[in-house]
């Protein structure tokens, strides 16, 4: 396959940037494009409930890289201009500011939006975290509050949480699971984070929903939960959760099934190819379509879909990975834990702090959870390798 002359990255945050650096670093020397909603340059996600957040970087810090690195890489950015249309067999976009853009191959990067209250009409107060700016309109907020109800349980919001506890503020984390996390720890881990949190004096609301939100002269004034309790707040941060940002899309010829759908190469149509949050592709090792939202994703995604762009065709069959850092715990986590998947502490101890649990399936070792075990925590992950790289068998008929 012959190198394409023109590359257009849709989405210009870790995902695109990481596709356009790969290209590069590949040998990639024609146009390359990135076309990115937001105005800001491309920065990383991570940091904003943590860091930023806490008032700990000044937001400029978490851009991916300086002026400088990014003009060597020889793109031009087209920032803050969102796209509202793809035609995948003219291989054009088309965008809010009414340009047209075409390209030889066209790379969908566009990540997930934040979900919102149903039917919140948008009282003062109320926020959610997922652009730079969102952390910077909530950390101002913050600075005035004194107490503060988080909505979600699952990463983002005990992040959260525990961000907002490290600032001094009065915080309750709410969620519907038995414990924070426990759809991506497992249960023996997630009690593990319950006791963290509670430790530091966050207060738990577990097993409960949001049933509305309390107001007072047009700010929010607490939150009523699924239980009929009422919970004061001056600041209440919603995490539920999040959608493939493809509403662009529609019409555009490519399969939209919760995200954009593709093959083991990342390949959504001929010339067309989507990486990171937004893709839903079909991992061989587990033999059924995955989409993964987190940074290390992003990263290798993007390597692999730079090479089969240019040729390499080679499937995407990784080894999931993430890491979440909350008070002074980071916690690891290498495949896909489940909530019913046997768990064993195989080094460390759970009461002293430090340990790594592995989870087992039918086929084996299904993942590795590290807590402030880091060395050992990648040692155990060679135990997975089988599992998540070698394409499933196909059953018998």
């Amino acid at each position: 396959m012959n190198a394409p002359g023109h590359v257009l990255v849709v989405g210009a945050s870790a995902a695109g940037l990481g596709t356009a650096e790969a290209l590069r670093r590949k040998g990639f020397t024609g146009r390359l494009t990135l076309a990115g909603a937001e105005p800001e340059p491309p920065y990383d996600r991570p940091p904003l409930s943590k860091r930023v957040l806490a008032g700990a970087w000044e937001p400029a810090r978490a851009h991916l890289r300086t002026p400088d690195v990014l003009d060597v890489l020889d793109a031009r950015f087209l920032l803050g201009d969102p796209a509202t249309a793809l035609d995948a067999e003219r291989r054009s976009v088309s965008t809010a500011s009414g340009r047209t853009l075409t390209a030889d191959a066209i790379v969908v990067a566009t990540g997930i939006r934040a979900r919102r209250l149903s039917g919140h009409g948008g009282p003062r107060g109320v926020h959610v975290l997922r652009t730079l700016a969102d952390a910077a309109a909530l950390r101002a907020d913050l600075l005035g509050a004194r107490r503060v109800v988080v909505v979600g349980d699952g990463v983002l919001g005990a992040e959260t949480a525990a961000t907002v506890r490290t600032m001094g503020l009065e915080v309750c984390l709410v969620g519907p699971q038995p414990a924070p996390m426990t759809g991506q720890l497992g249960p023996l881990v997630a009690r593990r984070l319950s006791a963290l949190h509670a430790g530091n004096g966050v207060v738990l609301r577990a097993g409960v929903l949001l049933d509305g939100l309390l107001t007072r002269d047009g700010r929010v004034s607490g939150v009523r939960l699924s239980d009929g309790e009422e919970l004061e707040a001056d600041v209440v941060v919603t995490a539920i959760g999040s959608s493939p940002a493809t509403d662009w899309l529609d019409g555009s010829g490519l399969r939209l099934d919760d995200g954009v759908v593709c093959d083991a190469y990342c390949r959504a149509a001929d010339g067309v190819w989507a990486v990171g949050d937004v893709a839903r592709w079909h991992h061989e090792g587990l033999g059924r379509l995955l989409r993964l939202e987190n940074r290390t994703n992003a990263s290798e995604q993007a390597l692999a879909v730079a090479g089969n762009i240019l040729g390499e065709n080679r499937p995407y069959s990784p080894v999931p990975y993430f890491w979440t850092d909350q008070f002074d715990v980071r916690i690891q986590v290498f495949g896909l834990p489940s909530a019913e998947a046997p768990a064993r502490v195989v080094e460390g101890d759970l009461a002293q702090g430090r340990f790594v649990v592995c989870q087992d399936g039918p086929r084996g070792p299904v993942s590795v959870l590290g807590w402030n075990m880091p060395r050992q925590t990648r040692s155990h992950r060679a135990s997975l390798v089988d599992h998540y790289t070698r394409p499933l068998e196909p059953t018998a008929p």
